[in-house]
């Protein structure tokens, strides 16, 4: 039952994302950043909850945060030009490293080690369809029936996988 919710959940993304999509070629090298970035986290979500790491104060987040925000700054200024953001920029950086961002980090940690992983990664779809609600909301997007299936079909494989708790 758990497997159909997931699966439900994952055909709801893909119908948001596959049909029609194109990506530029020179994305490509972001897109496999991204893989590895997935890969990572997965390895993280599954060993998370183990008792080894469990012992893991969540406050260690912070560090793990923060030594990434500094071999991402070494990154760039090794491989990017760099355009130095406007006061408004800065203050949407930092606001969304303590609110939406940060806080998902240390929200996860401890769904990992405390709550149902199972759930907690099912419902990890609904990500990509609340984004795409947002932009739609924004005037960013567009309203169509792929989203409003999508949408349904996420919230279903939730429920349906919620149930099989």
């Amino acid at each position: 039952m758990r497997l159909g919710g997931v699966a439900l959940g994952f055909a709801g993304c893909a119908l948001l994302v596959g049909p029609g999509a194109s990506f530029p070629p020179e994305a490509l090298a972001g897109f496999i950043a991204a893989a590895g970035c997935a890969v990572v986290w997965a390895i993280y979500s599954v060993t998370a909850g183990t008792p080894r790491l469990a012992r893991v104060p969540t406050e260690a987040v912070a560090g793990f945060c923060l030594a990434t925000a500094a071999l991402a700054t070494v990154l760039h200024l090794g491989l990017e030009a760099t355009v130095a953001p406007n006061a408004w920029q800065w203050l949407t950086v930092l606001l969304l490293g303590l609110g939406p961002v940060g806080a998902a980090f240390f929200l996860w940690d401890v769904g990992m080690k405390r709550g149902d992983p199972r759930l907690l990664g099912t419902l990890a779809y609904a990500v990509p369809v609340a984004s795409t609600l947002l932009l739609i909301a924004a005037g960013e997007g567009e309203l169509s029936w792929r989203a409003a299936l999508a949408t349904l079909m996420v919230a279903g494989g939730g429920f349906i996988a919620a149930r099989a708790r």
